[in-house]
């Protein structure tokens, strides 16, 4: 199902680390009565996603706050060691931005982003979108046309709220 304005998510359970290690998370639950950014990219650590999706986030982080947002959630096909290493080095755990493992790529799939580039290593992986959903209805959807970082982007998306 691809998704749009207006569209309820779906229910996931992705991964998140906590103190004894990972944790399942209800996405519909963590969205339930709350103002939430999403925003999905190819993979940690990964070139555009670490030197211009990332940092777009963390310097928008207290923007989407003013705004009235809970949280800012990063999504990525990886698992949570590797999404907990990558908030850790890139400083968006420090921003407050959640960082949320889709090992399997259920998620993705169940929204339309789900893609695959097997010549860079990119199997099954995500596009780059980002959205702001309220009670898990996407209020504000922008997908990324192409490879690059423009409307996917921190800044695109508060100016867009």
């Amino acid at each position: 199902m691809a998704i749009s304005v207006g569209t309820l998510l779906p229910e996931a359970m992705l991964l998140e680390m906590g103190a004894e290690g990972p944790a399942m998370v209800s996405l519909r639950e963590r969205l339930k009565g709350r103002r939430v950014v999403i925003f999905g990219l190819p993979g940690a650590f990964t070139g555009i996603c670490s030197t211009s999706h990332v940092p777009s986030f963390i310097r928008t982080r207290d923007g989407f706050a003013a705004k009235g947002v809970d949280e800012v959630i990063c999504l990525a096909v990886n698992d949570p060691f590797v999404m907990q290493a990558w908030g850790e080095a890139t400083g968006a755990q420090a921003a407050g931005i959640t960082m949320l493992a889709d090992p399997a790529g259920d998620f993705t799939r169940a929204i339309g982003m789900i893609y695959s580039a097997p010549d860079r290593g990119l199997i099954d992986r995500s596009k780059r979108y980002a959205l702001m959903a309220e009670s898990g209805v996407v209020k504000v959807w922008h997908p990324e046309p192409d490879r690059g970082c423009s409307i996917s982007g921190g800044e695109a998306l508060l100016e867009a709220i």
